[in-house]
């Protein structure tokens, strides 16, 4: 070996040194939130561009992987908004909305479950199960487990949450599996409805007791006064968070989310979380680090 050889390899070596120890220390800081959180079923809501986004997806896809693989329970609820509209109008229908919120006649509830249960929902489990055989694909449907009721008969059959029966979900949580759950719901009859996928989140982790609420958003988090960068509110309780609802602060497509934030904390989730799905691996960032991301919601510090 030349000295120039024999140099850049020892120039090389300190530089490997210092990778393996910087992630060494990162594997030590993740401990005890991998202590802190086994045998604990965490709720995530996803869509957005964590959902659109091929090389996120694939993040998002280790992320749960991972959480389940050190312990944890994650359940998976999703949406897919653009996916329904895309389909209606290859089918020929033009979407159709009222007051933001989609009409749904019986042949657009038939559309909906296609595009939920039959593209989003099997798109998203065999992501996950090309990182690890564990996602479960399930909608509200399977076992009574999203009961609705109509919630406004010019809307067609669009649904709020009536109950939630979480048995489906216990079962496969204790055999190690990854449920990733379609939001249509079914009423007493039942008749399909499609249903708010943040709503159905929160209903969801309140049912099953969960100690975290996570929903991945296009934003950073809550802003205060959006979207100036220096408003973003790291930690809220749902005192104040009803206080910036009030405020007006809110944007449309977040007042669904911080009202199931609110609604499940009340009902005994332990905490809810508004992170920025554009960042890669995102989860692990908010649950394995000491700085974490996004906004923390808890109930009320009084």
């Amino acid at each position: 070996m030349s000295s120039t050889d024999a140099g850049a390899a020892a120039t090389a070596a300190p530089e490997h040194d210092l990778e393996v120890a910087a992630k060494a220390v990162v594997l030590a800081e993740a401990l005890p939130y991998i202590r802190e959180f086994a045998g604990k079923t965490v709720v995530i809501k996803y869509g957005g561009h964590a959902m659109e986004n091929a090389e996120l997806a694939r993040s998002f896809a280790n992320d749960v992987v991972l959480m389940r693989l050190v312990g944890m329970n994650p359940v998976v609820v999703h949406g897919g908004g653009p996916h329904i509209s895309d389909l209606m109008r290859r089918l020929g229908k033009e979407p159709e909305f009222v007051d933001g919120l989609r009409v749904t006649d019986a042949d657009t509830i038939d559309i909906v479950r296609m595009a939920l249960v039959g593209k989003v929902n099997r798109e998203v489990v065999a992501a996950i199960n090309r990182v690890g055989p564990y996602a479960v694909g399930l909608s509200g449907e399977d076992a009574g487990m999203i009961h609705v009721t109509q919630r406004d008969p010019r809307l067609g059959f669009v649904g709020d949450v009536a109950r939630i029966d979480p048995t489906i979900i216990h079962g496969l949580v204790r055999e190690e599996l990854i449920p990733v759950v379609a939001t249509i719901g079914v009423d007493d009859d039942g008749q399909a409805y499609n249903v708010n996928a943040d709503t159905v989140a929160g209903a969801l982790a309140e049912a099953v007791r969960a100690e975290k609420l996570v929903y991945l958003t296009d934003v950073a988090g809550l802003y205060a006064d959006y979207p100036d960068p220096q408003s973003l509110i790291s930690d809220i309780d749902t005192a104040g968070l009803e206080e910036l609802a009030l405020a007006g602060a809110l944007s449309e497509g977040m007042i669904p989310k911080v009202r199931s934030c609110i609604e499940a904390l009340r009902g005994g989730v332990g905490r809810a979380h508004i992170l920025d799905g554009r960042r890669p691996h995102a989860l692990l960032l908010e649950f394995f680090t000491r700085e974490g991301i996004g906004t923390m919601i808890t109930a009320n510090k009084s």
